[in-house]
């Protein structure tokens, strides 16, 4: 198995904002794709972001975006190597300390989940980088170094976008960032598509739907994924890896970077009784004073455990089968050993398939367990409360210079070794940062692509090459939403017209006026 990735995350503040800025609009020009993530100061009213109804839903997330802010801004740019055996990415990750110049809402749930997990208040309120909502107030997109004119850059990139469980965060990155949201959901996925042509990627509903993995939460998935393509890689099992390659900070660049660890899936031996909340969701109600176990290692292990054994009834099943005939029946093990979130893929009946997006089998979940609180737990990971496992490092990346002239260095064994000891002093294993969340996000469609391609090489039976600009064409557009069996999808129709705000900015930003 490899040696544990370390990944460099810039913190960028108020201070250094200008310093790092031709560094981050290289980094974006330049990347295959991005990966985002926001912290936010609340959500508002969680039943109404949960409604039935898709469009009270839109109503509510524009209340809290209009009403709530961004506090930090994550973004982990993913520039594929050419000339490369394997799928290799040269990755660089930021971290933005954000500032509203204008009041908002602070939820206290939201504070105190954030202090618990690393996020510095002192920090955000001294050194913020500031910023307003809405329509060009201040005139701040029209000229200047600032967080909006970022944004319009990213546009302007047309690059791919990649989000986890990303409906809530695209409304807050456009009230923030870009003007004031529109009302209907219609016209918000009409400027949405026109903004980014290029796609947007929620890795969300890849995990559920494409990868079909049994737990579909960021830290789950990010790590999942990780040890996954591990083990391809040391198996030497034919076909594509991803390589994960970062630049190496030296001098002044070096006081920016926070390291986080990303240790590999420890074994499960000795380990105790696991909490089958945050194995189902990756969030628990408890949080630390929880009695059980939130290690997602040990989640993991145990799935792929349970998964071998029902793997094992399913063959004792057939065997029986095809010795003493009989049905298959919906209770039978095969439909058992499937995660929930993959039997509506089984044509099973509707109320079979109630509480499908539980994200594990029902059998291994409390009976207090229902699928309202998994729809709650999608709307706690998608933000305030974001899995357990988002850094608390300061986003890294290199500046435009640092990205040239620096040597490059492989995750794990390698980059490890070119640690000075002042940096191994800010290696994070801690758990919360939009920094980290946005690379974690970023590997997870890294490995989508590759382990996808290899599976279409394979059924193909012939070599023909993929082409990379398509990604994931199963999973364009189409962004998850809790408690639903079909994703949202970011299109225009022909029912519905762009805004006036959008097309007014579509006008700036491909006119080049900034």
């Amino acid at each position: 198995m490899a040696s544990p990735m370390v990944v460099p995350v810039i913190d960028v503040q108020n201070d250094n904002f200008k310093e790092l800025w031709p560094a981050m609009v290289v980094a974006i020009k330049t990347s295959s794709f991005v990966a985002l993530d926001t912290e936010l100061s609340g959500l508002g009213n969680r039943k109404a972001l949960l409604a039935e109804s898709i469009e009270d839903r839109y109503k509510a997330i524009c209340h809290a975006a209009r009403s709530r802010s961004i506090l930090s801004l994550g973004f982990a740019c993913f520039k594929k190597q050419d000339q490369t055996d394997a799928d290799t990415y040269l990755v660089q990750v930021y971290n933005l300390t954000l500032l509203c110049s204008e009041e908002y809402i602070i939820e206290p749930q939201s504070v105190q989940f954030l202090v618990q997990h690393g996020f510095d208040f002192n920090k955000q309120y001294g050194h913020g980088i500031p910023y307003c909502k809405g329509n060009n107030k201040g005139g701040s997109d029209d000229r200047g170094v600032h967080i909006r004119a970022l944004f319009t850059e990213l546009l302007r990139a047309r690059k791919p976008l990649v989000l986890h469980n990303g409906l809530i965060d695209m409304a807050f990155l456009y009230q923030c960032f870009y003007a004031h949201l529109p009302e209907r959901l219609a016209t918000f996925t009409a400027d949405l598509s026109e903004m980014f042509p290029a796609g947007i990627y929620d890795t969300k509903y890849v995990t559920e739907f494409e990868l079909r993995l049994t737990a579909s939460y960021l830290e789950y998935a990010f790590k999942k994924c990780k040890l996954d393509n591990s083990r391809r890689l040391t198996s030497g099992a034919p076909g594509p890896h991803v390589h994960i390659e970062f630049c190496q900070y030296a001098g002044h660049m070096s006081t920016y970077v926070d390291y986080k660890e990303c240790p590999d899936v420890a074994s499960s031996e000795g380990q105790t009784e696991i909490c089958q909340r945050f194995s189902a969701f990756g969030w628990c109600p408890n949080g630390t004073q929880c009695p059980f176990s939130h290690d997602t290692d040990l989640i993991i292990l145990q799935d792929e455990k349970g998964k071998e054994d029902k793997r094992k009834r399913r063959k004792r099943q057939r065997d029986k089968r095809k010795s003493g005939g009989g049905e298959l029946t919906e209770g039978s093990s095969i439909f058992h050993a499937a995660p929930q979130n993959k039997i509506p893929h089984m044509e099973m009946d509707q109320e079979e398939t109630s509480g499908d997006h539980q994200e594990k089998t029902a059998e291994s979940l409390p009976d207090n367990v229902t699928e309202g609180e998994s729809m709650e737990a999608d709307n706690e990971e998608n933000k305030t409360c974001k899995d357990n496992s988002d850094s608390r490092n300061s986003a890294p990346s290199d500046d435009g210079s640092n990205a040239k002239n620096g040597a490059e260095s492989r995750a794990g064994e390698a980059a490890r070794e070119k640690f000075t000891d002042a940096q191994k002093k800010k290696v994070d294993a801690g758990t919360h940062r939009a920094g980290f969340d946005a690379f974690m996000t970023g590997h997870i469609f890294a490995c989508s692509c590759t382990l996808t391609k290899k599976e279409e090489a394979a059924a193909e039976e012939k070599e023909q090459k993929v082409d990379e600009q398509s990604w994931l064409p199963t999973c364009l557009n189409k962004v998850y939403l809790s408690g639903k069996a079909a994703p949202l999808n970011v299109v225009k129709s022909t029912f519905s017209k762009s805004s006036k705000a959008h097309t007014q900015k579509m006008e700036m930003v491909w006119g080049g006026r900034m």
